[in-house]
């Protein structure tokens, strides 16, 4: 298993779609479940053996940053994006000097799940191969997804590579905000703010971008309804 011990958790949005919860507060301070969506994320983290988590902030990043002052661990480093919103690969290039060259995970501060058998992180890092993927998404089945699926994104090959969701089709399974990712691939990436979609495409063009199917439920808590969908799920176990 290879063990990945640095992350960057994407917390820098506007997180409009969850308005009027992100008026005062950045989404991964929205709380679920009685804490911010952040410390679900570092709990993650943190049980899976990662050490250091760069987090780059923007909307309310004061705020955003004087609540990770407080987390004891893992360490936390901050990317700076108030002066520009990046977007999600634009946001790891910026934090290149930060990341180092080792592969990272990547995690979406929305992206919350009920475990399945075993952790999927875990199960994540014993499914990567550096030799054969640029990136490794976490993939939840549409059947098994609490909240908004829209079509899909992805189908996926019998060896686990992924292949996009053709247009005007629907796709069984869904992106769910974590990936394991070699950080040197945002280098090619333009300059100024652009989506991790460019940085797949190209994965796909090379036969190098795979999934691992979740054992577990991936809520999908994008606005305000879903979070209360979550909620309620959670608490009719």
């Amino acid at each position: 298993m290879t063990q990945i011990t640095r992350a960057m958790i994407m917390g820098a949005g506007h997180g409009t779609r969850m308005a009027p919860l992100t008026d005062d507060k950045p989404k991964p301070l929205v709380r679920f479940m009685g804490k911010p969506l952040i410390d679900h994320a570092l709990a993650r983290l943190s049980a899976a053996g990662v050490d250091e988590v760069v987090v780059n902030v923007h909307a309310h990043a004061d705020l955003l940053e004087a609540h990770l002052k407080r987390v004891p661990t893992p360490k936390i480093v901050i990317s700076d994006e108030r002066n520009e919103l990046l977007d999600t690969g634009g946001g790891v290039k910026k934090a290149r000097p930060l990341l180092g060259d080792d592969p990272i995970i990547t995690f979406n501060s929305d992206s919350v799940w009920i475990e399945g058998r075993r952790p999927t992180l875990t199960r994540m890092m014993e499914a990567w191969d550096p030799e054969h993927m640029d990136a490794l998404l976490m993939i939840a089945s549409a059947t098994n997804t609490i909240g908004e699926v829209r079509r899909g994104d992805f189908t996926m090959e019998p060896d686990g590579r992924l292949v996009r969701r053709e247009e005007q089709s629907v796709a069984p399974f869904m992106f769910a905000g974590v990936q394991i990712v070699n950080p040197t691939l945002f280098d090619e990436g333009p300059d100024g703010a652009f989506s991790t979609n460019l940085i797949w495409d190209k994965a796909i063009e090379r036969g190098r971008l795979f999934g691992l199917r979740m054992e577990a439920t991936w809520m999908h808590v994008g606005t305000p309804d879903d979070l209360a969908d979550a909620e309620r799920f959670l608490r009719d176990l």
